[in-house]
């Protein structure tokens, strides 16, 4: 039986363990591929080690378990049923699974699914154990074997190791396609420099978005930042001390933003969330896409006056994350901006552990398995 080199997760707060595993073969829907880069994500440790006292009501994957969410390689074999695919095709494996057969999916709501889960993270019910017996390992792995509904057909402009960070790229743009940004637009993103964030700009460049207003910690990142385009892009530290929804007004005529992106993480300030909030404009949309934990208050009654929305956007979808591959073909999404930081399989504990040494968004860390 031909075998592969993989990490598994045995423990929850235990370190992965490198095995060697049988190479998985694809049902007749399913594509193998040849895993060549894994993007490791900033909460993939939180995941490994606190997952199941945070956050019980969402399942990890039966342990052990093989994890991974960004994974992109070649195709090397095809279920009965795949058409659309071959060996050697270059693709990103958008991570989403979902079951094709509940309500929300045959109206195309594809992440509404009863049964949502992330292959090589975390589900979003119990329901998405049963996802899980079909595709229980991700891509810290030699070979994976993915639906042939999650790829992503990569041009040969964009490596491995890029399409290895699409995972939070499509987050934002996700909720950047919702929020309808083009030209005449405004946007404001906190924690432009960020992992998550850094999207927002590149994003906003590429959609044709009239002024990016970004905000965060670092100067130094934040210039890095601006210095993408810096006749569209403003940014400010609120280091500073100075509300943001002030040095927004000041920034927009004292009309404000069309719509708003929070990509800050869990620990982040109410108080940075609700300023952002307080910087729309009449009939201006926010988005929480960096899952800042806990009750945040919010003017509603001001809110409903002003014709203002806020949402929760999770993922996207294979399709945007096509869009996301088209984009960086044509030349309008520049990913060159990326310092990629590689390890081996046999390293990836040590490539979790060091991801916290990021510089800011411009770091992607991944694993070259």
């Amino acid at each position: 039986m031909p075998m592969m080199k993989a990490a598994r997760l045995h423990r929850v707060g235990a370190p992965m363990e490198i095995e060697q595993l049988p190479i998985p073969q694809p049902a007749a829907n399913d594509v193998q591929v040849r895993v060549r880069a894994c993007g490791i994500v900033p909460n993939l440790g939180n995941i490994l080690a606190n997952w199941t006292t945070w956050f019980p009501e969402l399942p990890l994957p039966p342990l052990p378990a093989v994890f991974g969410l960004d994974p992109a390689g070649e195709v090397t074999a095809v279920g009965s049923h795949v058409h659309a695919w071959k060996p050697g095709d270059r693709v990103y494996v958008n991570p989403s699974l979902y079951c094709g057969g509940c309500r929300a999916c045959r109206n195309g709501d594809l992440i509404n699914c009863t049964h949502y889960a992330f292959s090589g993270y975390f589900g979003f019910s119990e329901n998405s154990l049963k996802l899980y017996k079909n595709y229980p390992n991700g891509g810290l792995a030699e070979y994976m074997i993915a639906p042939q509904y999650a790829l992503v057909k990569l041009p040969d402009n964009v490596s491995f190791n890029q399409a290895a960070r699409f995972g939070y790229l499509g987050t934002m743009y996700s909720a950047m396609r919702k929020a309808g940004i083009g030209p005449g637009k405004s946007m404001l993103v906190n924690g432009i420099s960020g992992t998550l964030g850094i999207g927002g700009a590149l994003f906003g460049l590429a959609m044709g978005a009239t002024r990016i207003l970004g905000t965060g910690r670092n100067a130094e990142l934040l210039a890095r930042v601006k210095a993408l385009a810096p006749e569209r892009i403003e940014v400010f530290s609120n280091a500073q001390g100075e509300p943001i929804d002030h040095w927004v007004k000041s920034r927009t005529e004292g009309l404000g933003v069309d719509a708003f992106f929070d990509a800050l993480g869990p620990g982040a300030s109410h108080e940075v969330l609700q300023q952002g909030v307080r910087s729309l404009k009449r009939g201006g949309r926010a988005y929480n896409i960096g899952a800042i934990a806990g009750m945040v208050g919010m003017d509603l009654h001001t809110m409903m006056d002003e014709q203002q929305s806020i949402e929760g956007s999770a993922w996207f979808t294979a399709g945007e994350g096509q869009d996301i591959a088209d984009m960086a073909e044509a030349g309008t999404l520049d990913l060159s901006v990326f310092e990629h930081v590689c390890h081996p399989l046999d390293r990836v504990n040590e490539a979790i552990s060091g991801i916290a040494a990021r510089n800011g968004g411009f770091s992607n860390f991944v694993i070259n398995p």
